[in-house]
């Protein structure tokens, strides 16, 4: 499963935060933030990923984050 997600992850700080996360619960293979783009892309690749459960996940971090259509 690859989920691409629209975030508020604006800085370096909370990048590494927020990846580190996600590696640490979800143990995707991969995850990375382009903080450039303008919707601060959310790409998380795994095999067993949740979509809805990653971004309840994401949002309990404080940060926004949404299904990117």
């Amino acid at each position: 499963m690859i989920g691409i997600f629209k975030t508020n992850i604006n800085t370096q700080q909370d990048k590494n935060t927020v990846v580190n996360a996600i590696a640490g619960h979800f143990n995707p293979t991969a995850c990375t933030v382009d903080l450039e783009d303008c919707d601060r892309v959310l790409r998380v690749v795994g095999h067993q990923l949740e979509e809805e459960q990653l971004i309840s996940f994401v949002r309990s971090l404080g940060y926004h984050c949404s299904q990117l259509d």
